[in-house]
C-alpha cells in the first residue's frame, strides 16, 4: 500500500519494457474503486477512454516514447471506504500510426437516434 493524505498530489509513471523504440504509450483508461477486486460498481473515473475526468489529472512531459507519466490528487470516498484502489489500462501502439488509438486522444461515444 502507498499511503498519502487527501488532497496530496500522486505522481505516477508507467513504463513499457521493450527493446523496440517505435513502440508509443498512452493512458487510455484510469478508475479508482473502494474495493479492489471490483471496479465497477462503486468507481471513480479519472480518465476514461482517454478523456479526463478529474479535473486535477494531468500528464507530464516524458522524454521517452514508451513511458507515461501522469498526476492527480488523492480523494477518499465516502468515510465507510478506508482504501482506494487503482486500475490503469494503457495502449500500445506504432510511432507516427496516426490512424491507431495512442493518437486518437479523447474518444466520446456519439449517441444513437432511438427509432419508432
Amino acid at each position: 500500500p502507498y499511503y498519502v493524505d487527501i488532497n496530496q498530489i500522486l505522481y505516477l509513471e508507467a513504463y513499457l519494457h521493450s527493446s523496440d523504440p517505435n513502440l508509443v504509450l498512452f493512458v487510455d483508461t484510469c478508475v479508482a474503486s473502494p474495493d479492489p477486486n471490483d471496479f465497477t460498481t462503486v468507481t471513480y473515473d479519472i480518465i476514461r477512454n482517454g478523456c479526463v475526468k478529474d479535473s486535477t489529472y494531468a500528464n507530464y512531459y516524458s522524454p521517452y516514447r514508451h513511458m507515461a507519466r501522469f498526476k492527480f490528487s488523492a480523494f477518499q470516498f465516502v468515510s465507510n471506504y478506508p482504501s482506494v484502489y487503482l486500475k490503469c489500462e494503457f495502449v500500445v501502439c506504432r510511432l507516427n500510426d496516426y490512424s491507431s488509438r495512442c493518437y486518437q486522444g479523447c474518444l466520446t461515444r456519439s449517441k444513437r437516434e432511438a427509432s419508432s
